[in-house]
């Protein structure tokens, strides 16, 4: 693969997630507040481990790129 072909398709990934990114707070799911997300407050910090929003994009990405490999 040249060097052209591959900063054209790197350029239309980054155009896809820019775009996923800017639709994410429009949409009804509630990405970082799923249950399973931990979040730990002190007195004077806040420690915060989203592992149920991790688990569910790691899914959906298994699944797309799964279905994009079978092609």
């Amino acid at each position: 693969m040249g060097i052209g072909r591959f900063l054209i398709i790197l350029g239309a990934i980054l155009i896809l997630v820019g775009a996923i990114i800017s639709i994410l707070p429009r949409l009804p799911i509630p990405l970082g507040r799923l249950p399973g997300d931990l979040v730990f407050r002190g007195k004077n910090w806040v420690f915060y481990f989203p592992l149920g929003t991790s688990i569910l994009l790691s899914v959906v990405l298994t699944l797309l790129l799964w279905l994009l490999a079978r092609r």
